[in-house]
């Protein structure tokens, strides 16, 4: 045919270009594999993250899992908690350990938080930054990151923040969609694990004043119990009784009543750290739980509240002050029967219920230890 080289001279040329195809197609296939792999693992996180049972299990699958599933250097969680809400469920979560809250920062100033962030909307993926990335991962990459802000329905909930010390893992554009949509799915999560939590809760609050009840106290007092006589740790109780709250009632009327409790839970709380459990055991009686607190530090604790409470009437809503004291027993889990924690834990209980009633027949307004 003319114009075409004789066969013998095109047999080189075409297998140039076999050899050219066949290192595209193994191109291709190897991309394809690559791909699928990576959607595989996404997906698997993906469903770890609708499946978790819990706001605990929620958050290691976030941190833990995600570290683990990407082999990334890095996983940093920064939430949105300018009213403690997540705080306060974390609290109840005896099994929120200090591992997992390491990679966990709860971020109440909400506005000083997105200004660390590049991208408020989208994932951000770009090249170790030292002056913006090390205060959010905490330690030197030198890598490439992935900033993935979590949206729901009514705002930001906060980021997910991935590290790697390897410059070429994540790149502008790349996997951004499976970033995105993961995002997604973790936001959704996130709400309704919340909202799980705070309804579970419900039964185990106090309506009035926002403290747990008795029902909660006893379900934590056997793990605090368990857990100080494991580790050796002291443990400790206050039980605070208001001073002639009846009076109160009778003279100002049980709304003003329910005023002062109201003002008296506040109080307890300001004065407690975030691992203390105030509760409301019943009437205008309170309850204490200060896990890693020996006797000597609860007594004093004691006599800074009763004191503190002593020096500020309470505002009623019609403007009127009424002042008010407390008389507290302390107490703190016995030497022995050490290895039997519900036993151990009633007794602390009951020595602290003792111990502000020996307060009370002393003059009220005062602290009284465990005899």
């Amino acid at each position: 045919m003319r114009g075409q080289p004789p066969i013998n001279e095109r047999e080189p040329t075409m297998r140039q270009e076999n050899r050219i195809l066949r290192g595209l197609l193994q191109s291709l296939g190897s991309d394809a594999t690559y791909n699928q792999q990576v959607m595989q693992r996404f997906q698997e996180r993906e469903l770890a993250l609708l499946c978790a049972s819990d706001l605990v299990r929620l958050l290691e699958c976030l941190t833990i899992g995600m570290r683990s599933s990407f082999s990334l250097d890095s996983v940093k969680l920064k939430l949105l908690d300018p009213c403690f809400v997540i705080r306060d469920l974390l609290i109840a979560h005896s099994d929120a350990d200090t591992c997992l809250m390491r990679d966990i920062e709860l971020c109440t100033d909400v506005g000083e938080t997105r200004a660390r962030f590049e991208d408020l909307h989208a994932p951000w993926l770009g090249s170790w930054d030292e002056h913006r990335h090390l205060p959010l991962f905490g330690r030197r990459l030198n890598g490439s990151v992935a900033l993935l802000p979590l949206r729901q329905p009514d705002g930001l909930a906060g980021f997910l923040c991935l590290g790697s010390r390897e410059t070429q893992r994540f790149q502008a554009g790349q996997a951004t969609d499976f970033l995105a949509h993961m995002a997604c799915v973790a936001a959704v999560c996130l709400e309704n694990a919340v909202n799980r939590e705070r309804l579970r809760l419900v039964g185990l609050t106090d309506s009035l004043t926002g403290l747990y009840n008795r029902r909660h106290l006893q379900h934590r007092l056997e793990q605090e119990a368990t857990r100080a006589i494991r580790y050796g740790q002291p443990l400790s109780c206050l039980f605070v009784d208001a001073d002639h709250f009846k009076h109160i009632n009778d003279a100002h009327g049980h709304p003003a009543g329910d005023q002062v409790l109201v003002a008296l839970a506040q109080r307890l709380r300001t004065r407690l750290r975030a691992s203390d459990l105030p509760t409301r055991y019943g009437g205008e009686e309170f309850a204490v739980l200060l896990p890693q607190t020996n006797t000597d530090s609860a007594a004093m604790l004691a006599e800074e509240i009763c004191r503190g409470i002593a020096e500020e009437p309470v505002t009623l809503a019609s403007g009127e002050q009424v002042n008010v004291t407390v008389s507290i027993g302390v107490a703190a889990l016995p030497a022995a029967d050490r290895h039997a924690a519900r036993p151990a834990g009633e007794a602390m209980l009951e020595a602290a219920d003792q111990a502000v009633y020996r307060a009370k027949q002393s003059g009220r307004n005062r602290v009284e230890r465990e005899a």
